[in-house]
Parts: C-alpha cells; structure tokens; sequence
C-alpha cells in the first residue's frame, strides 16, 4: 500500500504489542517520503518548526501537546523564543513504528493552510 499524508492524518495512534519490532529502514523511507519537513535523528524523526515570537511558539506547543494526548503518543520537545523541535520515536519498539509517522503528519496538519 502506497502511504499518503492524509492516510496518516487519518488514522489513530495504536499501542504495539510485546515484542514488535521497530520499522526496517525501507519502511522508513516510505513514510518519511510523505513528510519531506521530517527527517531521521537518532533513531527517531525530528523537525524544527519555526515561528514569529515565543507566544506563537507555545501555542503550537499546547496544540501538539493536545494531539499527543489525544493519540497517547509523546514527543520529545526542544522550545526556544521562536521554534520548537520535534522528535518522535516508539520507545516500546526501540525505533520507529507508525505511530510516529501518524503524529509528525497531524503536526504537520496545524500549520498547513
């Protein structure tokens, strides 16, 4: 199946079971190839988001932080005065898995307009 953006927009963080392993690096590609902003860091995926001021910054921080609530799937967070880091990775997996392709495409969804 050929992965879109909206796809992953679409769908729900699910939990992975014990003993699912982390994404192969093909599987990687594919789904990084949908969100050209992100790219592989560490292990995870990561990108900057860059805003005017530190108010616009920690409003798309409280948005993210909904998201993440409401997918039960965390980033990890880097705030500054006028951009916030992103990095996602699937600790219970030891790499990546879909879920963090689902929530990078929904963080990508706040500031497409």
């Amino acid at each position: 199946m050929t992965e879109t953006v909206e796809n992953l927009r679409s769908r729900k963080c699910a939990p992975c079971a014990a003993g699912t392993p982390p994404h192969s690096s093909a599987r990687v590609q594919t789904l990084l190839s949908t969100l050209p902003e992100w790219s592989l860091d560490n292990g995870g995926i990561s990108r900057t988001f860059r805003f005017a001021n530190y108010y616009e910054t920690l409003a798309f921080v409280n948005a993210s932080a909904w998201i993440s609530h409401r997918e039960d799937h965390h980033p990890d967070l880097l705030v500054g005065y006028d951009q916030c880091k992103v990095r996602y990775i699937t600790h219970s997996v030891g790499g990546l898995s879909d879920n963090d392709f689902i929530c990078a495409a929904k963080l990508d969804a706040l500031l497409a307009s």
